[in-house]
């Protein structure tokens, strides 16, 4: 595993968060979130993140480049259901060559919804690992671009 899953608790780790309200469909038969979509939330706030930073994905992919999803992990610590809303806290966690792990922070309220982590690869408009380009890299890392 590629993963470093030494995940912060601590929210001011972070440098972005995204607010998302459970919606019913994402609940089970008991309004429990389901588990398949703690990855979907993961997803919506980086794409969030990017549009923040001022990138949207659009862009990204309009320049030739896609964030392939190599891994995900989840640890699930509270259930989340029908109508909260829930801050997810994210950050890019490390930059290496072609791929780069983000961290994400689940939170109701105080309380620790999840942890989760994914892998990326920057893959060119036919799907294979690429370099990522330069502005990308200074945009993830936090550094002027």
């Amino acid at each position: 595993m590629r993963v470093n899953l030494d995940i912060s608790a601590d929210p001011t780790d972070y440098s972005f968060a995204h607010d998302i309200r459970v919606r019913f469909a994402e609940t089970d038969a008991m309004g429990v979130m389901h588990h398949a979509s703690y990855v979907a939330f993961l997803e919506e706030t980086r794409v969030e993140y990017l549009r923040d930073l001022g990138r949207p994905y659009g862009e990204l992919r309009a320049e030739g480049f896609d964030l392939a999803v190599l891994e995900v992990f989840v640890q699930y610590r509270a259930s989340a259901r029908f109508d909260d809303q829930v801050t997810v806290h994210t950050r890019v966690r490390e930059m290496r060559g072609a791929s780069f792990q983000m961290d994400y922070l689940l939170m109701l309220g105080e309380e620790i919804c999840a942890l989760g982590a994914t892998m990326h690869g920057v893959v060119d408009a036919r799907g294979r690992a690429t370099r990522a380009p330069a502005w990308l890299k200074a945009l993830l890392s936090g550094l002027p671009n």
